[in-house]
């Protein structure tokens, strides 16, 4: 079983404080859970809300409904009681009449704990106490989370829980609730993943402008720069990140940006930059909704053709997807290990939902284990920089050692040297250009969920992961037999593979009935890409982008119409 609580409130009003109490708490009562948040573009006021489901097996997707409400603010209770569950409670900071439970949380944080801050414990206590859990394990997290704050404060947080558990007593045990393991869940976001499979990977240098929803990502970094040994620069804009990165890169040391649309549109020349000098420059883009500022806090899968073909002129790139917190961790690595044994620029592409989600994952490790960066350390007496082979990838050295290393932004000879000679640009190209076969020969295969002669097979990318899986789940309880084929891996494509596994050609998976491919844009732009390596296909279309995630349950209602 399984039940929702959401936590609605202005900006500033602690709700995102409150929903972090809860997951942390329930997490480690050995729940599983799974949490979202939608929250607007301001610092103060708006209608923001952070959901946290809550079960006792794994989940992939937040719900549409809530179960309990908890209302900070009197937008939320009009907004957000109508999608209320059938039999769900809500709980309100304040007087409220019609069912129902008026807590005044703020008040009670004043008088009990000296401080409004609080009302996030008192909100917590009051749930706690409505899902008829023991408030012990929330005493136990309080003291955990304010340890370095010392005792009073701790006992000032759970004297607030005890009140608002207290004050919700006559409705306790009112929401059936899963019952806790008591062995706690390791917890991950996918910007905490990202971070710790670039630092684990051995990322050095990090230079980015701030920008939602990457920012997690670069402060991540930030905090791990001690631990790790990494220098983090705050540059003065997207231009000068990619190109420090583009400098770090070409002395030898792993490097990353990260950014969003609007920050990944002023890299596209260093993108370019990267691909001539032949740079493994690592870019982290974070997806929301455009054009221009768009919708600058929620959730959008539309820079994927933007990522594919970014930057003037022809560029051999990778492009990951990850569709969770765990995928993110690995792909975070496997795009540092891409970029420096193809020697060409990768692109980690995340989003919102991804980003800020919160679910639980395997724990991960936390051990420095540097990529191998490919570094000719002993070059020949004739090194040249870019010497023509087979797959396109030359010899790298380092500059400053025994071999000369000269790179030009121009098209150049094989050992660096500005050239017009079309002859020696058509070579050059050619072997840039080569490295796509054997990147397309590694390419990731897509993942699939489901039964293998399923006739309803939904196709996805990226952080539609979680969603689909639950629809394919959903549909199956329906009597609908379906499979999803996630692609973590979106550039570059081995068509046969797709083919296969789509079910149209080969001894692979059975040819569906249905292709559906879902995507958070309104063009279907993985379903252009298929078709545009040599996967032809005649699927149906569900996409959405009005900036909110997809859910498992919409998903499969749509199917079913």
């Amino acid at each position: 079983m399984d039940l929702t609580i959401r936590i609605a409130g202005e900006a500033g009003q602690g709700v995102q404080t409150t929903g972090a109490l809860l997951v942390s708490t329930l997490a480690r009562m050995g729940l599983h859970v799974f949490a979202t948040q939608s929250y607007l573009s301001r610092i103060r006021g708006g209608l923001n809300w952070y959901d946290v489901r809550v079960a006792d097996a794994p989940l992939f997707s937040g719900r549409e409904a809530a179960d309990v409400l908890v209302a900070l603010a009197p937008e939320a209770l009009d907004v957000l009681r109508p999608h209320l569950a059938p039999g769900g409670a809500v709980i309100f900071d304040g007087e409220c009449g019609d069912g129902c439970i008026g807590i005044p949380m703020t008040q009670v944080a004043k008088e009990i704990g000296g401080s409004a801050v609080m009302a996030n414990a008192v909100a917590a206590g009051a749930v706690f106490a409505l899902l008829g859990y023991d408030l012990a394990a929330l005493a136990d997290y309080l003291g955990v989370q304010f340890k370095k704050k010392g005792r009073e404060v701790i006992d000032k947080n759970v004297a607030c829980a005890r009140e608002g558990a207290r004050r919700a007593a006559d409705h306790a045990g009112r929401i059936a609730a899963p019952k806790p393991t008591g062995t706690a869940v390791a917890m991950s976001s996918g910007t905490e993943a990202v971070g710790l499979g670039a630092a684990t990977a051995g990322v050095k240098f990090v230079a980015s402008y701030p920008m939602t929803p990457s920012t997690g990502v670069f402060t991540f970094l930030a905090g791990a720069a001690d631990a790790y040994g990494i220098v983090v620069e705050q540059a003065e804009d997207e231009i000068a990140a990619i190109n420090m990165v583009c400098g770090a890169a070409y002395a030898g040391v792993p490097a990353m940006t990260t950014t969003s649309g609007g920050g990944f549109a002023l890299m596209v020349e260093g993108v370019s930059l990267a691909g001539m000098l032949e740079l493994p420059a690592v870019i982290l883009l974070s997806q929301r909704p455009g054009p221009a500022t768009g919708l600058p806090t929620r959730t959008a899968q539309q820079d994927l053709l933007f990522a594919v073909h970014a930057g003037h002129g022809e560029v051999a790139r990778a492009v990951f997807a990850p569709g969770t917190p765990e995928q993110a961790y690995h792909l975070a690595r496997r795009a540092l290990e891409t970029a420096h044994r193809f020697q060409t620029p990768v692109i980690l592409l995340i989003d919102q939902f991804l980003a800020d989600l919160q679910m639980a994952t395997p724990p991960l490790d936390a051990t420095l284990r540097p990529i191998d960066r490919h570094i000719v350390t002993e070059p020949p007496a004739d090194y040249v920089r870019y010497a023509v082979t087979e797959g396109g990838v030359s010899p790298r050295a380092l500059p400053g050692g025994p071999a000369p290393v000269v790179v030009d932004s121009d098209e150049h000879t094989e050992d660096g040297h500005i050239t017009e000679d079309l002859e020696v640009r058509v070579r050059l190209q050619d072997k840039r250009l080569a490295k796509l076969g054997p990147m397309t020969a590694e390419a990731l295969a897509p993942e699939r969920y489901g039964p293998p002669d399923a006739p309803v097979l939904l196709v996805c990318w990226g952080s539609t992961y979680g969603p689909c899986r639950e629809a394919v789940d959903r549909l199956a309880a329906r009597g609908t037999k379906a499979a999803m084929l996630h692609f973590a891996q979106v550039w570059p494509l081995d068509a046969a593979a797709a083919r296969r596994a789509m079910g149209l050609e080969g001894d692979g998976a059975a040819r569906p009935e249905r292709i559906i491919v879902v995507e958070g844009n309104a063009t279907g732009q993985l379903a252009a890409l298929l078709r545009q390596v040599g996967v032809p296909h005649d699927a149906e279309l569900l996409l959405q982008y009005d900036g909110l995630p997809f859910t498992g349950e919409a998903i499969a209602e749509r199917i079913l119409g």
